[in-house]
């Protein structure tokens, strides 16, 4: 396989789930969640075994939140890590990372809380902010609920990691919940169209009109785009926040946004490990199929496990 080329398994992977089709933006909303939530049954027939999983609800600021918690097999207390799905904002459940979740539980030895938060254009920015961030501060403040024992993470992929860096910002800036590392996984952070990853990469997985449609149903304006709780990168300061690993795929179009945030993480003064996993496309850590998948899930676990002692 040449540097510059997709990992087979990813396209084959991309192949079966006809990520080659056309923009979500061209679909209906309700046809998207309704094929999405068929996928994810299917694929979650054979579930990888945890400790336990128990679905519960935990306070939100508009009702409650959906979570589920996921425990290890050894005996607790554990870390726990807040989870936060991808999917644009738009998209995603517990359901759609349901296997994601369970290999970091099991490669992290940490309990893992997979927040089911507020979705857009129903109930855009700040709505899943503020489910987050309650999240954060439920599972901060009631360990002994979740087999806690005190340490916390936050993590998420795309969407999902955009809202754990923003919840490890407001922690930190509001004098919050003491997070003591942020994974975040090809987060959507700092994207701009004309980055080199955009021009070159959208249309393997996420097409420029689909970034577009995901934008507009979560910020709905340009002002709310520039609010650091909506894209972190507008902080102008991060000096504050938890430690973070942040990966990237080499062909997705947030690459450059992911790693320009990482940048600004080191300059700022926070530890923070970057990876680029040159190879794969965006979503691939999704991807069952994929070996360098598991590598990098194994690969974000060991931080984690690193970062709070699990």
């Amino acid at each position: 396989m040449q540097a510059n080329e997709i990992d087979p398994q990813a396209r084959d992977a991309m192949d079966r789930q006809g990520r080659f089709s056309l923009p979500h933006s061209r679909h209906g909303l309700k046809l998207l969640r309704l094929l999405s939530r068929g996928a994810m049954w299917i694929q979650n027939r054979n579930a990888l075994s945890v400790g336990a999983t128990i679905d519960r609800t935990i306070p939100g600021p508009a009702g409650d939140i959906d979570a589920r918690l996921y425990l290890p097999e050894a005996n607790g207390p554990f870390p726990t890590v807040v989870f936060f799905h991808g999917g644009g904002f738009v998209l995603g459940s517990i359901a759609t990372h349901d296997w994601l979740c369970r290999h970091l539980t099991r490669e992290s030895g940490c309990a893992v809380l997979s927040v089911d938060y507020r979705l857009a254009p129903e109930h855009p920015f700040p709505a899943a902010v503020d489910d987050a961030y309650a999240a954060l501060e439920w599972a901060a403040a009631k360990s002994d609920a979740i087999a806690g024992n005190g340490r916390v993470a936050v993590a998420g992929d795309s969407a999902g990691g955009t809202l754990a860096a923003v919840s490890a910002l407001m922690a930190a800036e509001r004098d919050g919940p003491e997070v003591d590392y942020q994974a975040l996984i090809y987060p959507a952070i700092g994207v701009e169209e004309g980055q080199p990853s955009v021009e070159e990469h959208a249309g393997l997985v996420l097409e420029k009109e689909d970034m577009r449609w995901f934008e507009a149903c979560y910020y709905g304006n340009e002002i709310h785009r520039r609010n650091p709780y909506a894209d972190p990168s507008n902080a102008c300061d991060l000096s504050g926040v938890a430690p973070a690993t942040v990966l990237t795929a080499g062909f997705d179009p947030l690459r450059d946004g992911g790693r320009a945030y990482a940048e600004q993480l080191v300059r700022d003064g926070v530890a923070t490990r970057y990876e680029n996993y040159e190879a794969m496309v965006h979503g691939f850590m999704t991807m069952r199929e994929v070996d360098r998948a598991r590598e990098a899930i194994a690969d974000v676990a060991a931080d984690l496990a690193d970062a709070l002692e699990a």
